[in-house]
């Protein structure tokens, strides 16, 4: 794993995200809805808990829970600068080595054994490839309520000239009422 196509991936995760984000605050009926706006928190939960565990920092720290949507959303963009940050300043050394993950005791009960060994690469990896299941699970949401999901393939964006994120503006009046 290199860092150059990791952060490749991370421009692609952010775009991705964003245009998700546009397509759910554009659903007045997403914005209410408490399923999606739970797989949007863990999504979003799932990227910072792995950026503290590069970083060194403590998983205890409680994070904060929404209830409302375009909140969620302000709180979710603030990520991928800190994120590119650490990944822009790695080597390609660093990422191939060894970083251990807070929840492996878990794994072990749920695999009966302990986990293989994995490093900072494999977990960026991770990030993007989670973040990926959970955006396809928020694009079928969000059909289900009558919005219209958008075309977020690795593929399309690298059509479409890679653009940089377009994240929604989130107003007073996009907040639900």
């Amino acid at each position: 794993m290199n860092v150059e196509t990791l952060l490749d991936l991370y421009n692609h995760m952010a775009w991705a995200d964003a245009e998700v984000w546009t397509s759910v605050l554009n659903c007045g009926q997403a914005c209410q809805d408490g399923r999606l706006r739970d797989i949007l928190h863990h999504l979003h939960v799932a990227q910072r808990a792995y950026l503290r565990t590069w970083r060194g920092e403590s998983l205890d720290a409680p994070y904060p829970h929404f209830d409302d949507t375009p909140a969620l959303c302000e709180w979710a963009k603030t990520y991928y600068g800190q994120a590119r940050g650490y990944l822009e300043a790695l080597t390609d050394a660093q990422a191939r080595e060894a970083v251990p993950v807070a929840w492996a005791q878990r794994m072990e009960r749920l695999l009966g054994r302990a986990p293989a060994p994995t490093t900072l690469g494999e977990t960026a990896m991770q990030v993007c490839l989670h973040s990926l299941y959970h955006r396809g699970q928020v694009n079928a949401r969000l059909r289900e309520l009558g919005g219209t999901p958008s075309l977020v393939d690795y593929i399309a964006w690298v059509l479409f000239g890679r653009p940089a994120p377009a994240w929604p503006v989130v107003t007073d009046e996009a907040a639900p009422h």
